[in-house]
């Protein structure tokens, strides 16, 4: 456990008595949240994301020492564990590395080398090896016997190369060598595999150092091959990599010498090269799905952490043609108040009819905002809601709402819960004005790779892809917290500590009892043990509660605390209330913060977290963000022109650039190049979705629905 903690340690740039603390913290059953929020002092203030950096190669480097346990266990089965084998399987800081040193160890269908070796021929190899002066042909004649299969000399000398050839594939330090090289010096080249334009074009004649592969040029080079379009291939100088490997087992002029260089170029064609080509290509691919899988998550934390437009009523807008447009208006709190289906989309007749039937729904229900989908007829729906807008006044906004995933939810058995009810179709335009009112709450109950602000997520790992986003919804859930007596079951099993089945019996034991009136009452649910509670009691919110403690961040092992640094401060509970504690931090400052920490026998993180909680009891943190942009008129691609200045919002951070909503149905990409003045490796060092940024109209191609912006130009 030391050596693991060490060695994260170093790789991380963390200091090793935080790792070790991490360590023990997780193996005792603590989640991340719980962590990164609460045991600030056991690992320096580390963040979630670094937390789960940690697990990550935690996880990996313990797979690691379990393989390595079962390689020296199979190898001293055999009885061939030596000491310096041991060693250096004990060292091996890669799977790849420990599974070169098993090769030879390793149980082999049959192939030419083990069928030789069943007919004695062994020894010759080795003979032959030794580069002796002794012909091998002449070494060979003791080696035919018919009866073995062995027929003649020249059988006999193929046999012992494919033996020669086998051992020089499962030699360790041979396939390092030529790995290294081949990372070094290889190309990945790419070209047309048939003659038939596709959104590969690009990939055609292409041809990159394997060294300086990008991640979306690895996926989109696995698709278009998988497609058919593509024929890539692993360029290197052969001549040269062999020659590397005839100087493994060639130490001498010898009349073997043309056998055994024979051999060993047919162990690079035969055995190490597709072998090693493989395995590369793996690389890249697990390189680029690791990156793409990050760009996701680092996209899908501004998405769901979106500011939301919270106690307004709003209409969901679920834009259609044949179906017509789905309508739905809800209250403040979320609640169906009515619905409706339009078709503006028919004719004008239709259009105006829907202006009618919708304006009236507006004035009956008092609806503030629209919430209109982005999808299919998204854009002729902008149109009549704009021309609804001015009709009525302009007194109403409306935004455009991402709705990947809502037709996934509508059709989904949550769905038909919550809304039992209600057509599939209205079901979809509930979601899409939830999504501008509460983008988390409403969010969480989609799978997280359904919600579309990544790269080739199709493409990944699907596993390890939940497993990542399901980690940012998590984090994201605990850092704005959860209203226990509102909450739905999809958002209370995100909480830290919550599983889907104590999730629902918490809404069970609400509807049964009435809401919670204090954090100490979760404890009533059935099957919420004291270690479950320990995790998720910080994270839920209770604001019917007499107690203010109840509807902050601050968690019940810290209530003690918290009363003690008021008192000190020279607060009361009413001034809590009544919002009177914007100068704590001055005074926690004037008393000393290592004093005040001491005498409420907590860490100076942990007093500060509390401070702030109490500054701003039952606080949203994403009021601080920049709020929606609500939008009256409709911008048209055709309108655009070169030079224009806009404001936008940022939908979709990916390798080569961001893409940004600036009104019209499509959205403009801004080329990584076009962003600042500056060098950066990744656009995300600079923006995140959510940003509203001014852009310059630098192209704009109407038959391909294409536009090219610039955000430095803006500036």
């Amino acid at each position: 456990m030391d050596k693991i903690a060490q060695t994260i340690a170093k790789e991380l740039s963390l200091k090793p008595v935080y790792v070790e603390n991490v360590i023990k913290l997780l193996d005792e059953g603590n989640t991340i949240p719980f962590i990164a929020r609460y045991r600030k002092e056991m690992h320096g203030i580390m963040d979630d994301t670094s937390l789960r950096a940690l697990f990550d190669r935690l996880t990996y480097l313990r797979n690691l020492n379990e393989r390595k346990d079962t390689i020296k266990a199979s190898i001293e089965e055999q009885g061939k564990l030596t000491e310096e084998l041991a060693k250096e399987i004990d060292d091996a800081e890669t799977l790849a590395r420990l599974e070169d040193l098993y090769r030879p160890y390793k149980q082999k269908r049959a192939t030419r080398a083990s069928k030789a070796k069943e007919k004695g021929l062994e020894p010759l190899a080795m003979a032959i090896m030794l580069q002796t002066k002794d012909e091998p042909e002449k070494l060979a004649e003791e080696y035919v016997n018919e009866e073995k299969g062995v027929n003649n000399v020249k059988e006999a000398l193929q046999g012992a190369s494919d033996i020669i050839a086998e051992m020089l594939s499962d030699d360790a330090e041979a396939r390092d060598e030529l790995r290294e090289a081949l990372k070094g010096h290889a190309l990945i080249k790419s070209e047309k595999a048939k003659d038939e334009d596709s959104v590969y074009s690009q990939y055609y004649d292409f041809s990159q150092p394997y060294s300086k592969m990008q991640g979306h040029q690895t996926l989109a080079l696995n698709r278009g091959e998988k497609e058919g379009f593509l024929k890539v291939s692993l360029i290197c100088d052969e001549e040269k990599l062999k020659d590397m490997l005839k100087s493994r087992i060639v130490s001498k002029s010898s009349p073997a010498e043309t056998l055994l260089t024979e051999a060993a170029f047919d162990a690079y064609d035969r055995l190490i090269f597709p072998s090693l080509d493989r395995e590369l290509r793996n690389d890249l691919t697990d390189v680029a799905n690791e990156g793409a899988i990050h760009n996701f998550a680092l996209n899908l934390k501004p998405l769901l952490m979106q500011p939301p437009v919270k106690g307004k009523v709003t209409m969901g807008l679920d834009p259609g043609y044949r179906n017509g447009c789905k309508v739905a208006v809800i209250d403040g709190t979320g609640k169906v108040l009515d619905t409706a289906v339009v078709y503006p989309t028919f004719n004008d007749n239709k259009r105006e009819e829907a202006i009618r039937v919708l304006s009236a729904l507006i004035k009956k229900e008092g609806v503030e905002h629209i919430a209109i989908g982005n999808g299919t007829a998204s854009r002729e729906t902008e149109s009549m809601a704009a021309d609804m807008i001015k009709r009525l006044g302009g007194k109403q906004g409306y935004a455009m709402v991402n709705e990947a995933g809502a037709s996934v939810y509508s059709a989904s058995k949550l769905a038909a819960e919550e809304f039992p009810d209600y057509d599939v179709n209205l079901r979809s335009a509930v979601s899409i004005a939830r999504r501008l009112q509460d983008p988390l709450a409403e969010l969480v109950k989609i799978e997280p790779m359904a919600i579309g602000v990544g790269q080739y997520q199709h493409d990944m790992p699907q596993a390890r892809l939940a497993e990542s986003l399901n980690g940012v919804v998590e984090d994201c859930v605990n850092a704005v917290g959860v209203d226990v007596n509102t909450a739905s079951p999809s958002l209370l099993e995100r909480v830290a500590g919550l599983t889907k089945a104590t999730a629902k019996n918490i809404v069970i034991y609400r509807e049964e009892n009435g809401p919670f009136k204090s954090r100490a009452a979760i404890k009533k649910v059935p099957k919420l043990g004291p270690k479950a509670f320990e995790q998720c009691a910080g994270f839920l919110r209770v604001p019917e509660s007499k107690k203010i403690l109840d509807n902050t961040a601050v968690h019940p092992e810290s209530y003690d605390a918290a009363e003690k640094l008021l008192e000190l401060c020279g607060y009361s509970d009413s001034d809590v209330k009544n919002g009177e504690l914007g100068g704590i931090n001055d005074r926690i400052a004037k008393l000393g913060k290592e004093k005040l920490a001491e005498k409420c026998e907590i860490g100076i993180p942990t007093m500060l977290d509390i401070a702030a909680e109490l500054a701003k009891p039952g606080r949203d943190i994403r009021d601080d963000l920049p709020p929606v942009v609500l939008r009256q008129d409709v911008l048209e691609i055709k309108d655009l022109k070169d030079g224009m200045k806009l404001k936008g919002t940022v939908r979709n951070v990916i390798d080569f650039g961001v893409f940004v909503d600036i009104g019209v149905h499509q959205d403009g990409l801004v080329h990584i190049s076009q962003i600042c003045n500056k060098y950066i490796k990744h656009p995300s060092e600079v923006l995140k979705v959510g940003d509203i940024v001014d852009v310059v109209v630098l192209g704009v191609d109407e038959k391909k629905n294409r536009i090219s912006l610039s955000i430095k130009q803006a500036k």
